[in-house]
Protein backbone atom coordinates (compact mmCIF):
# COMPACT_ATOMS: atom_id res chain seq x y z
CA UNK A 1 0.00 0.00 0.00
CA UNK A 2 2.67 2.49 0.98
CA UNK A 3 5.89 3.64 -0.66
CA UNK A 4 7.88 1.81 2.02
CA UNK A 5 6.66 -1.47 0.55
CA UNK A 6 7.99 -0.98 -3.00
CA UNK A 7 10.85 -3.36 -2.23
CA UNK A 8 10.89 -5.95 -5.00
CA UNK A 9 11.68 -6.46 -8.66
CA UNK A 10 9.83 -8.93 -10.86
CA UNK A 11 11.23 -10.83 -13.85
CA UNK A 12 8.61 -12.40 -16.11
CA UNK A 13 9.67 -15.49 -18.07
CA UNK A 14 7.42 -17.61 -20.32
CA UNK A 15 6.75 -20.24 -17.66
CA UNK A 16 7.75 -18.59 -14.40
CA UNK A 17 8.00 -15.40 -12.37
CA UNK A 18 11.15 -14.53 -10.44
CA UNK A 19 10.57 -12.06 -7.63
CA UNK A 20 13.62 -10.48 -5.99
CA UNK A 21 13.23 -8.64 -2.71
CA UNK A 22 15.56 -5.72 -2.07
CA UNK A 23 16.90 -4.36 1.18
CA UNK A 24 17.44 -5.91 4.57
CA UNK A 25 13.80 -6.66 5.41
CA UNK A 26 13.24 -10.28 4.43
CA UNK A 27 9.71 -10.58 5.79
CA UNK A 28 8.13 -9.79 2.41
CA UNK A 29 9.76 -12.83 0.84
CA UNK A 30 8.77 -14.96 3.82
CA UNK A 31 5.14 -13.85 3.56
CA UNK A 32 5.10 -14.43 -0.21
CA UNK A 33 6.47 -17.96 0.13
CA UNK A 34 4.18 -18.80 3.07
CA UNK A 35 1.14 -17.70 1.09
CA UNK A 36 2.08 -19.64 -2.04
CA UNK A 37 2.79 -22.84 -0.12
CA UNK A 38 -0.39 -22.58 1.96
CA UNK A 39 -2.58 -21.90 -1.06
CA UNK A 40 -0.94 -24.70 -3.09
CA UNK A 41 -2.26 -27.08 -0.43
CA UNK A 42 -5.56 -25.50 0.55
CA UNK A 43 -6.67 -23.64 -2.62
CA UNK A 44 -4.78 -25.13 -5.59
CA UNK A 45 -5.10 -23.07 -8.76
CA UNK A 46 -5.99 -19.83 -6.99
CA UNK A 47 -2.39 -18.57 -6.95
CA UNK A 48 0.89 -19.42 -8.61
CA UNK A 49 2.65 -22.67 -7.78
CA UNK A 50 5.63 -22.18 -5.44
CA UNK A 51 8.79 -23.42 -7.15
CA UNK A 52 11.78 -22.13 -5.24
CA UNK A 53 12.69 -19.81 -2.39
CA UNK A 54 16.15 -18.59 -1.37
CA UNK A 55 15.67 -16.43 1.74
CA UNK A 56 19.42 -16.39 2.47
CA UNK A 57 20.38 -14.67 -0.79
CA UNK A 58 21.66 -11.10 -0.71
CA UNK A 59 18.31 -10.21 -2.28
CA UNK A 60 15.84 -12.95 -1.26
CA UNK A 61 14.29 -14.69 -4.26
CA UNK A 62 10.92 -16.39 -4.73
CA UNK A 63 10.31 -18.31 -7.96
CA UNK A 64 6.77 -19.31 -8.92
CA UNK A 65 4.80 -20.46 -11.94
CA UNK A 66 3.41 -17.82 -14.27
CA UNK A 67 -0.37 -17.48 -14.33
CA UNK A 68 -2.45 -16.80 -17.42
CA UNK A 69 -4.86 -13.88 -17.48
CA UNK A 70 -5.11 -10.11 -17.76
CA UNK A 71 -5.09 -7.70 -14.79
CA UNK A 72 -8.50 -6.40 -13.73
CA UNK A 73 -7.17 -2.87 -13.26
CA UNK A 74 -7.65 -0.34 -16.02
CA UNK A 75 -10.54 -2.03 -17.81
CA UNK A 76 -14.30 -2.19 -17.57
CA UNK A 77 -15.57 -5.19 -15.59
CA UNK A 78 -18.74 -7.11 -16.34
CA UNK A 79 -21.09 -8.42 -13.64
CA UNK A 80 -19.62 -11.86 -14.24
CA UNK A 81 -16.11 -10.56 -13.68
CA UNK A 82 -17.10 -8.77 -10.47
CA UNK A 83 -18.70 -12.01 -9.30
CA UNK A 84 -15.56 -13.95 -10.17
CA UNK A 85 -13.44 -11.43 -8.26
CA UNK A 86 -15.64 -11.86 -5.19
CA UNK A 87 -15.55 -15.65 -5.55
CA UNK A 88 -11.74 -15.64 -5.70
CA UNK A 89 -11.56 -13.51 -2.58
CA UNK A 90 -14.05 -15.69 -0.73
CA UNK A 91 -11.98 -18.73 -1.62
CA UNK A 92 -8.79 -16.99 -0.47
CA UNK A 93 -10.32 -15.84 2.80
CA UNK A 94 -11.71 -19.24 3.74
CA UNK A 95 -9.07 -21.59 2.28
CA UNK A 96 -6.70 -21.86 5.24
CA UNK A 97 -8.18 -24.04 8.03
CA UNK A 98 -8.65 -22.25 11.37
CA UNK A 99 -6.04 -24.38 13.15
CA UNK A 100 -3.47 -23.44 10.52
CA UNK A 101 -4.59 -19.82 10.22
CA UNK A 102 -4.09 -19.12 13.91
CA UNK A 103 -0.37 -19.82 13.44
CA UNK A 104 -0.09 -17.34 10.55
CA UNK A 105 1.19 -13.92 11.68
CA UNK A 106 -1.09 -10.91 11.17
CA UNK A 107 -0.54 -9.08 7.91
CA UNK A 108 1.28 -5.72 8.03
CA UNK A 109 -0.49 -2.37 7.89
CA UNK A 110 -3.63 -3.23 9.80
CA UNK A 111 -5.64 -0.37 11.31
CA UNK A 112 -3.40 0.42 14.28
CA UNK A 113 -0.28 0.66 12.12
CA UNK A 114 -2.06 2.90 9.62
CA UNK A 115 -3.25 5.25 12.37
CA UNK A 116 0.33 5.53 13.64
CA UNK A 117 1.55 6.23 10.11
CA UNK A 118 -1.03 8.98 9.60
CA UNK A 119 0.13 10.62 12.82
CA UNK A 120 3.71 10.63 11.51
CA UNK A 121 2.67 11.99 8.14
CA UNK A 122 0.35 14.78 9.34
CA UNK A 123 2.87 17.31 10.75
CA UNK A 124 4.86 17.43 7.51
CA UNK A 125 1.89 17.28 5.14
CA UNK A 126 -1.02 19.27 6.56
CA UNK A 127 0.73 22.70 6.97
CA UNK A 128 1.47 22.88 3.24
CA UNK A 129 -2.01 21.89 2.14
CA UNK A 130 -4.94 24.06 1.09
CA UNK A 131 -8.29 23.92 -0.68
CA UNK A 132 -10.58 20.92 -0.82
CA UNK A 133 -7.81 18.46 0.03
CA UNK A 134 -7.09 20.34 3.28
CA UNK A 135 -10.78 20.41 4.16
CA UNK A 136 -11.14 16.67 3.54
CA UNK A 137 -7.97 15.90 5.51
CA UNK A 138 -9.14 17.99 8.46
CA UNK A 139 -12.49 16.19 8.45
CA UNK A 140 -10.73 12.84 8.25
CA UNK A 141 -8.33 13.67 11.09
CA UNK A 142 -11.18 14.90 13.27
CA UNK A 143 -13.05 11.64 12.69
CA UNK A 144 -9.91 9.60 13.32
CA UNK A 145 -9.34 11.24 16.70
CA UNK A 146 -12.56 9.69 18.01
CA UNK A 147 -12.59 6.43 16.03
CA UNK A 148 -10.29 4.48 18.42
CA UNK A 149 -9.00 2.27 15.61
CA UNK A 150 -5.60 1.95 17.27
CA UNK A 151 -6.84 0.42 20.52
CA UNK A 152 -4.67 -2.66 21.22
CA UNK A 153 -6.37 -6.02 21.13
CA UNK A 154 -6.88 -9.17 19.08
CA UNK A 155 -8.06 -9.06 15.49
CA UNK A 156 -11.80 -8.74 15.10
CA UNK A 157 -13.55 -11.77 13.64
CA UNK A 158 -14.09 -13.64 11.51
CA UNK A 159 -10.38 -13.87 10.82
CA UNK A 160 -9.33 -14.75 7.29
CA UNK A 161 -6.23 -15.24 5.20
CA UNK A 162 -5.75 -11.90 3.47
CA UNK A 163 -3.68 -10.95 0.43
CA UNK A 164 -2.84 -7.60 2.00
CA UNK A 165 -3.01 -5.61 -1.25
CA UNK A 166 -6.18 -4.28 -2.85
CA UNK A 167 -4.67 -3.35 -6.22
CA UNK A 168 -6.90 -4.82 -8.94
CA UNK A 169 -3.75 -5.31 -11.03
CA UNK A 170 -3.06 -8.29 -8.76
CA UNK A 171 -6.26 -10.06 -9.81
CA UNK A 172 -6.01 -11.82 -13.17
CA UNK A 173 -9.04 -12.68 -15.30
CA UNK A 174 -8.45 -15.63 -17.63
CA UNK A 175 -11.86 -15.52 -19.33
CA UNK A 176 -13.47 -17.84 -16.82
CA UNK A 177 -12.10 -17.23 -13.35
CA UNK A 178 -9.91 -14.90 -11.31
CA UNK A 179 -6.52 -15.79 -9.88
CA UNK A 180 -4.43 -13.78 -7.43
CA UNK A 181 -0.78 -12.65 -7.39
CA UNK A 182 1.44 -10.63 -5.03
CA UNK A 183 1.37 -11.87 -1.46
CA UNK A 184 4.30 -10.02 0.10
CA UNK A 185 1.95 -8.27 2.55
CA UNK A 186 -0.30 -11.28 3.19
CA UNK A 187 -1.25 -12.75 6.53
CA UNK A 188 -4.03 -13.23 9.03
CA UNK A 189 -6.55 -10.42 8.82
CA UNK A 190 -10.12 -9.22 9.33
CA UNK A 191 -12.38 -9.86 6.34
CA UNK A 192 -13.88 -6.36 6.61
CA UNK A 193 -10.43 -4.82 6.40
CA UNK A 194 -9.50 -6.90 3.35
CA UNK A 195 -12.67 -5.83 1.53
CA UNK A 196 -12.01 -2.18 2.37
CA UNK A 197 -8.52 -2.61 0.90
CA UNK A 198 -10.17 -3.41 -2.42
CA UNK A 199 -12.90 -0.77 -2.46
CA UNK A 200 -10.63 2.11 -1.41
CA UNK A 201 -7.53 1.31 -3.47
CA UNK A 202 -6.93 3.92 -6.15
CA UNK A 203 -7.04 1.10 -8.74
CA UNK A 204 -10.73 0.58 -7.97
CA UNK A 205 -11.83 4.07 -9.04
CA UNK A 206 -9.10 5.94 -10.94
CA UNK A 207 -9.93 4.50 -14.36
CA UNK A 208 -12.97 2.21 -14.63
CA UNK A 209 -14.68 2.38 -11.23
CA UNK A 210 -15.48 -0.86 -9.45
CA UNK A 211 -19.19 -1.28 -8.73
CA UNK A 212 -18.72 -1.31 -4.97
CA UNK A 213 -22.33 -2.13 -4.11
CA UNK A 214 -22.35 -5.09 -6.47
CA UNK A 215 -18.95 -6.28 -5.25
CA UNK A 216 -19.82 -6.10 -1.55
CA UNK A 217 -23.22 -7.66 -2.22
CA UNK A 218 -21.47 -10.97 -2.89
CA UNK A 219 -20.41 -11.23 0.77
CA UNK A 220 -22.76 -12.19 3.60
CA UNK A 221 -21.44 -9.65 6.10
CA UNK A 222 -22.61 -9.55 9.68
CA UNK A 223 -23.86 -6.31 11.20
CA UNK A 224 -20.59 -6.00 13.12
CA UNK A 225 -18.58 -6.50 9.93
CA UNK A 226 -20.59 -3.86 8.12
CA UNK A 227 -19.79 -1.42 10.92
CA UNK A 228 -16.08 -2.20 10.79
CA UNK A 229 -16.10 -2.05 6.99
CA UNK A 230 -17.49 1.50 7.13
CA UNK A 231 -14.75 2.59 9.54
CA UNK A 232 -11.98 0.82 7.62
CA UNK A 233 -13.10 2.38 4.35
CA UNK A 234 -12.85 5.83 5.96
CA UNK A 235 -9.40 5.05 7.35
CA UNK A 236 -8.08 3.74 4.04
CA UNK A 237 -9.58 6.67 2.13
CA UNK A 238 -7.66 9.01 4.44
CA UNK A 239 -4.47 7.00 3.93
CA UNK A 240 -4.92 7.22 0.16
CA UNK A 241 -5.37 10.99 0.35
CA UNK A 242 -1.90 11.18 1.90
CA UNK A 243 -0.42 8.70 -0.58
CA UNK A 244 -1.77 10.57 -3.59
CA UNK A 245 -0.43 13.84 -2.18
CA UNK A 246 3.00 12.21 -1.81
CA UNK A 247 2.75 10.94 -5.38
CA UNK A 248 1.87 14.41 -6.64
CA UNK A 249 4.65 16.18 -4.75
CA UNK A 250 7.29 13.68 -5.88
CA UNK A 251 6.66 14.39 -9.55
CA UNK A 252 6.42 10.65 -10.16
CA UNK A 253 2.78 10.84 -11.17
CA UNK A 254 1.16 7.44 -11.71
CA UNK A 255 -2.49 8.41 -11.35
CA UNK A 256 -4.92 10.85 -13.04
CA UNK A 257 -4.22 14.58 -12.76
CA UNK A 258 -7.32 15.10 -10.62
CA UNK A 259 -6.68 12.11 -8.34
CA UNK A 260 -6.16 14.19 -5.18
CA UNK A 261 -9.36 16.19 -5.69
CA UNK A 262 -11.34 13.05 -6.46
CA UNK A 263 -9.93 11.30 -3.42
CA UNK A 264 -10.83 14.28 -1.23
CA UNK A 265 -14.41 14.01 -2.49
CA UNK A 266 -14.49 10.26 -1.85
CA UNK A 267 -13.28 10.78 1.71
CA UNK A 268 -15.88 13.46 2.39
CA UNK A 269 -18.61 11.20 1.03
CA UNK A 270 -17.52 8.31 3.25
CA UNK A 271 -17.38 10.55 6.31
CA UNK A 272 -20.81 11.94 5.50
Amino acid sequence: MTPEHCTHAVELLPDRVIKRFRGTDRTGAEREWRALTLLAVHAPGLAAEPWECDPAAGAPVVVMSRLAGVPMRGRARSDAQVGALAAALHRLHTAVPPGVLERVPPRPDLAGELVARIRRWTPRTRPELGGTAAQAMDAGLAWLASAHLDVPGPLAGPQVFGAGDGNLANFLWDGRTVRIVDFEDSGRSDRAFELAEITEHVASWAEHPLDVSSFLGHFALTRAERGRLREYRRLLALVWLFLLLFDESSGNRRNPLDAVERQAGRLRDLLG
